[in-house]
């Protein structure tokens, strides 16, 4: 038995150990191989994936995370979260960030409480450890449960084992809050949460799968990995258009390319340990 099949079968064995448990489902590969994992160790009628939609995630995103888990045979349940009620959220403060998995793990204790499940479980994995995650904070005073992690499991072997037993999204990019789009201490309203998604949207439909519209004041700064940065450049010019039909009034290209979590440079390594805990 290689490494990574005892890793799965790690998994398996903490799976066991509940009775009935609730998946904080997201639609993304981690979370997805947590569910596929409790499905089949614990069976349908003891599995619930729970889907929560927000102004900070694209309906896309949910209503392909809704059919994913039903199309895997969980039972579906689908919260609203009002993640903008929130002050340091509303402000995308660095705290926002705890702020939103605090709220997303409290809702998904009531619904503990209320199905009478033994645990909530979420889609950490090892990598999440090495980055500025306040979210696992929250988690611990929670007390929502990380199978993946303690199994220690690494995102390219998380995509290894999705790929073996079949999901569809074992390639999936990851997303992330269109809160990351904008800069510290912005105010974040709906029309700029729109425009940035209705952007990505745009560039996504355009092949650029894996794209970042960062928001500097009045312009927009894309992020794109390296190699497509010439695909883009020489659709300038239609890009430049639809994005300032959107509300831009700059359209810019980084030259550093993609990068997940950019905005997090602008924090002081102090505060950034203060915030995880």
């Amino acid at each position: 038995m290689n490494e990574l099949n005892v890793k799965e079968t790690k998994i398996n064995e903490l799976l066991a150990k509940y009775d009935r448990v609730l998946v904080a489902f997201s639609g993304g590969i981690d979370s997805t191989l947590v569910l596929d994992a409790a499905l089949k160790v614990l069976g349908c009628e003891k599995v619930t994936a729970v889907v929560a939609n927000s102004a900070l995630f694209t309906d896309e995103e949910f209503n392909k995370a809704v059919k994913l888990a039903q199309d895997l045979g969980a039972n579906v349940k689908t919260v609203e979260l009002d993640y903008l009620a929130n002050t340091e959220i509303k402000n995308n403060t660095p705290a926002s960030w705890y702020w939103m998995k605090k709220i997303f793990y409290q809702k998904l204790n009531e619904l503990k409480a209320e199905l009478n499940a033994t645990v909530v479980l979420d889609g950490m994995i090892m990598d999440d450890n090495d980055d500025f995650r306040p979210g696992l904070r929250a988690r611990d005073e929670e007390k929502a449960v990380s199978i993946l992690q303690q199994a220690d499991i690494y995102k390219p072997e998380v995509r290894e084992l999705a790929a073996q037993r079949g999901l569809t999204n074992w390639n999936k990019v990851a997303s992330c809050s269109v809160s990351s789009r904008f800069s510290y201490y912005t105010e974040l309203t709906l029309p700029a949460i729109k425009r940035v998604m209705k952007s990505e949207a745009y560039l996504r439909g355009l092949g650029f799968l894996t794209v970042r519209v960062r928001v500097q004041d009045s312009a927009a700064r894309i992020e794109v990995p390296t190699e497509q940065v010439l695909s883009l450049i020489n659709q300038m010019s239609t890009i430049n258009q639809q994005l300032k039909a959107y509300g831009f009034r700059y359209v810019t290209l980084d030259l550093q390319g993609f990068e997940s979590g950019r905005m997090n440079e602008e924090l002081p390594e102090a505060q950034k340990t203060a915030l995880v805990g």
